[in-house]
């Protein structure tokens, strides 16, 4: 047999298909072997046996062909695990990784132009935003009148501040004048 063969799919098909066959055939005539050599010694008295001395004598002898049997088809069994092993694990194997790799540029290419979308739509509504009128607040409805600043009650709240630099703290009244509806 040429080695070489063996490592391609018409050689190594062909190899197996011959193992498995043998193997099947091997099997079938331990079976029949075993069924044989079973109803022989069962009808075979042996000087000092007993009443089932026979069958139990039949069935260890015949036992031992039928672990050939189930031997044998599990090696066909095999036999055709190598080749489907061989095909998946070495045959398909690079199509299975340039199929794998495509996916996986496809991903990243969709993730980019969803980042690309989001970037462009943050920016549309920066400039949105900037470019609105002045008298427009930036996303939001325009104001109902125009704010002002209003005066606190004590002179000495007043702004800015003397030596210390520091903002006094703020109450409601710098913010809603007192007394006006609006």
């Amino acid at each position: 047999m040429d080695i070489n063969a063996l490592f391609t799919d018409e050689g190594l098909r062909a190899f197996t298909a011959t193992v498995r066959d043998q193997h099947v055939r091997d099997a079938q005539q331990y079976g029949q072997i075993a069924d044989i050599v079973r109803r022989r010694l069962e009808q075979t008295p042996i000087d000092g046996d007993r009443w089932m001395s026979k069958k139990l004598r039949a069935w260890k002898v015949s036992r031992q062909l039928k672990a050939m049997q189930k031997a044998s088809g599990e090696a066909a069994s095999k036999a055709e695990a190598l080749y489907a092993t061989y095909k998946n694990e070495v045959l398909e194997l690079p199509q299975r990784r340039a199929a794998a790799e495509a996916r996986k540029l496809e991903r990243k290419s969709g993730r980019q132009a969803a980042l690309g979308a989001a970037v462009a739509k943050s920016l549309d509504k920066t400039v949105t935003s900037l470019n609105a009128p002045a008298d427009q607040a930036p996303g939001g409805a325009g104001q109902a009148r125009p704010a002002e600043f209003v005066a606190p009650d004590n002179p000495w709240q007043q702004w800015p501040m003397a030596a210390g630099g520091e903002r006094p703290t703020a109450s409601i009244n710098d913010y809603f004048p007192k007394g006006e509806q609006g």
